[in-house]
């Protein structure tokens, strides 16, 4: 194991000495290997994968989506458009992959924007069969016939999946519950904190808790986290709770993972769209103490035969 410590807010980088870039990501379990998907805005890329056995020596395995992926429809009536009408990249942001047990496929869902504007605010959704292979992209489309723009899956105990994703302009969070195969939402199970503008939706459960972090909406500037728990994913959900200080340490939610016990925040520190190439990664320690969730901050993360070390 090389390269074991990371720096908090730097772009961390691949076994090879290169910068990674699966900015918005998530990182999935895969027999042997952590899978860690996310926005490639370089090229013609949209999406790439590296692996890693220790979560620190990370290989680079595919841009995975690009403007040139096979595409395919499928029974979901979707428009599939993978460069836009001046010639020019879509935007696909925060990519999530699922593996689902059923079909053996892996499943991405995204958020789709036209590369020109917000409006189309839709899901996109492509499938592999290999974690790293070529996907194949179905398109996008809005269920039924909502919005959905920062968004992230949940896989449950019982393999159910879930997913969730800002709408109405970003007003509202909507958790779907999705279809047996994970290509469908099969109906919207909440509309949650009307009015309060959630964004950057992150969700694990610990134990028999489920917990959701989100964001406010302030573009590309950091803001106050906040968090929820409910005793069932379809259930009632908590009053959202600070955690993290008032920009959650110059950061916003990715993705959250639990790793040897700890339960580890995920985040992206943007760079903005003069610096995006270079925004950097953070991971932070939550903690539950009282029944209340907290956010350790840290500069540096070490990966160790003795676990996840946090400085």
């Amino acid at each position: 194991m090389k390269n074991k410590i990371r720096t908090n807010g730097s772009l961390w980088k691949d076994q090879e000495d290169n910068p990674i870039h699966a900015h918005g990501g998530f990182i999935i379990k895969y027999r042997e290997y952590y899978y860690w998907y996310g926005e490639d805005r370089r090229d013609n890329y949209y999406v790439s994968c590296y692996r890693s056995k220790n979560l620190v020596d990370w290989e680079f395995r595919n841009h995975c989506l690009t403007s040139d992926s096979p595409t395919m429809g499928y029974r979901v009536r979707t428009k599939i458009q993978l460069i836009n009408d001046d010639g020019n990249k879509v935007n696909i942001e925060r990519p999530k992959v699922l593996f689902n047990e059923k079909t053996k496929k892996f499943v991405m869902w995204a958020h789709f924007e036209n590369g020109r504007n917000y409006n189309d605010a839709a899901i996109a959704i492509a499938t592999c069969d290999t974690p790293d292979g070529d996907f194949v992209y179905h398109g996008h489309f809005n269920p039924f016939g909502y919005m959905s723009r920062d968004c992230t899956l949940f896989k449950d105990d019982d393999g159910t999946a879930y997913f969730i994703s800002a709408a109405r302009d970003n007003a509202d969070l909507h958790i779907y519950k999705l279809s047996d195969d994970y290509m469908n939402v099969e109906k919207l199970v909440h509309k949650l904190w009307q009015g309060e503008y959630r964004e950057a939706p992150a969700v694990i459960k610990v134990n028999e808790e489920y917990l959701m972090i989100t964001s406010f909406c302030t573009g590309w500037d950091p803001n106050q986290a906040k968090y929820s728990t409910a005793k069932s994913i379809e259930g009632n959900w908590s009053t959202l709770k600070d955690i993290g200080d008032e920009t959650t340490f110059d950061s916003q939610a990715s993705f959250l993972m639990k790793i040897d016990g700890a339960v580890i925040y995920f985040g992206d520190r943007w760079g903005g769209n003069n610096n995006y190439l270079n925004s950097g990664y953070v991971a932070y320690k939550l903690n539950k103490i009282d029944e209340i969730w907290t956010m350790k901050y840290s500069t540096e993360v070490e990966f160790s035969e003795n676990g996840i070390i946090f400085r």
